[in-house]
């Protein structure tokens, strides 16, 4: 069902929690429909940071398949959707798609643990 591997997204949860606890580490507002922008000014004073330019350079380096993929996993996470909805959150984050999937998964409140639910829902764990 996943077509990403669960290792990358462990690495995800890993980056995110590392740059969600630094100071001055900004979200953007958590809203039923975040937008691009949202993501991308929040996180504009932390485009130099070395957490960050890994968290993107890991997603960049992965098709926009798997990128969809990382969103619809965070939303079964949060809760938007069950894993039985999976072919409509996959879809709904397709129709989305845009290249700064990054910025959106990062500046979003808790990316770390809705993706860690959102593996667990399919099975995964990062717990070796």
């Amino acid at each position: 069902m996943l077509n990403v591997n669960p290792q990358i997204v462990c690495l995800l949860i890993e980056r995110a929690r590392e740059f969600h606890t630094k100071p001055g580490t900004a979200t953007a507002e958590e809203t039923d429909l975040p937008t691009v922008d949202a993501a991308l000014d929040a996180l504009a004073p932390h485009q130099a940071d070395a957490t960050f330019l890994e968290f993107k350079a890991v997603i960049d380096d992965l098709e926009p398949d798997q990128q969809v993929t990382l969103v619809a996993l965070m939303w079964v996470g949060r809760g938007d959707f069950e894993p039985d909805e999976w072919r409509a959150a996959f879809e709904q984050a397709g129709d989305g798609w845009t290249p700064h999937t990054a910025e959106y998964l990062l500046a979003t409140p808790l990316v770390a643990d809705y993706l860690e639910e959102g593996l667990s829902a399919f099975g995964y764990s990062c717990e070796e």
